[in-house]
């Protein structure tokens, strides 16, 4: 299900049938070509008979309207930003997922097996977006409240472990932790089995709820360094230090922005998109921007005041959990020049995948 905003009806109605091919050929083309297209090649390919200099015509009444514009003298049209909207709110056809493309997504969205981890499959998730688009593929997630299975600490250097979390649907997280200084083996396996014989079969807040309870158990079971370990082990399950606001964001495919760069105010404009990218307050508006409705939501340039500078498109769906609520929001961002009609389909159904996996 694809979000329009409601179609210009002035515009609309100011546009005949001859108007109306006129139009979508420009588009069109710009979509797939990304150059103007002349009066010339357009009477060329256009299914009536039609002068080039009655396509001019029609050009300057498209150009009144606002709809396209002539990047220089003499040169073809491209469309503008609002003729863009226009065309993917009262144009475009979105059709279905092919099965080969369901295939696909479906190879690289799944649920996670013995081993791998949630963030494995939002990173699958994300190339494979960036793949199809040749933009860039995002997957947002909120860090949701996951029922503790098992514990395990594995030392990798003297001051580094890995701790593997394991959730009650089998998700695997894994992270890499610093060690207290002077920790031995014995101490990584005592707090392990510390977390597994009291915490296992609790939600992270459950958890540290009874951690407190459990302070003088602790400090009578566990010396200061396994002490110190539990917590650490806790800390990771529940998204590190910042906590109050776990949201976290997977972005593949950024070299695909790269491609077709003019000069060095694209090159400008995409240092912009990138540094808003990496800004934490950017994934909580990209999340608002998913919820306002229940399908895909189309942002083209200026649209969309996270990444207006850039002057990025952003095409974006919403998943849930099984309580219905929003719990992250898959997506690609990439130019204005982006197979809408296509990539909307794909980001739809990869929600939908995503939804189900959540549940």
């Amino acid at each position: 299900m694809v979000l329009r905003t409601p179609v210009d009806t002035d515009i609309y109605a100011a546009l005949d049938e001859r108007a109306g091919e006129i139009f979508r050929r420009i588009v069109e083309s710009y979509l797939e070509r990304g150059e103007p297209l002349g009066s010339r090649n357009l009477s060329r390919i256009l299914p009536i008979s039609l002068s080039p200099a009655s396509v001019r015509n029609v050009m300057a009444d498209l150009e009144a309207l606002g709809l396209i514009y002539s990047p220089h003298v003499s040169a073809g049209r491209l469309p503008t930003q609002m003729g863009l909207r226009f065309f993917v709110d009262a144009f475009m056809r979105v059709g279905g997922v092919s099965d080969e493309d369901k295939a696909s997504i479906e190879r690289h969205v799944h649920r996670p097996g013995h081993g791998q981890s949630v963030e494995t499959m939002m990173t699958e998730a994300s190339s494979m977006l960036s793949g199809v688009s040749r933009g860039a593929g995002i997957v947002i997630t909120t860090k949701s409240d996951s029922v503790l299975k098992h514990v395990e600490f594995i030392r990798l250097e003297p001051t580094k472990a890995l701790v593997v979390l394991v959730g009650e649907h089998d998700q695997v997280e894994n992270r890499i932790i610093d060690l207290p200084a002077g920790t031995t083996n014995s101490q990584l396996t005592e707090a392990a089995n510390f977390l597994n014989a009291h915490l296992a079969g609790n939600t992270i807040l459950e958890a540290r709820t009874k951690l407190d309870r459990l302070r003088q158990t602790v400090r009578q079971e566990l010396d200061q360094l396994s002490q110190d370990l539990v917590e650490r082990g806790l800390a990771v399950w529940s998204g590190g230090n910042d906590a109050s606001n776990p949201t976290r964001l997977i972005v593949r495919g950024r070299a695909n922005l790269l491609e077709g760069l003019a000069g060095a105010e694209d090159v400008d404009r995409l240092r912009m998109l990138f540094d808003d990218l990496e800004k934490k307050d950017s994934l909580i508006e990209l999340l608002d921007l998913a919820e306002t409705g229940p399908g895909v939501r189309i942002f083209i340039g200026s649209e969309n005041k996270l990444f207006s500078l850039s002057g990025s498109s952003l095409i974006v769906a919403p998943y849930r959990d099984g309580e219905e609520r929003i719990v992250g929001a898959v997506g690609v961002i990439g130019p204005t020049r982006l197979n809408y009609s296509r990539i909307v389909p794909m980001v739809d159904y990869t929600a939908q995948l995503m939804s189900q996996l959540s549940r």
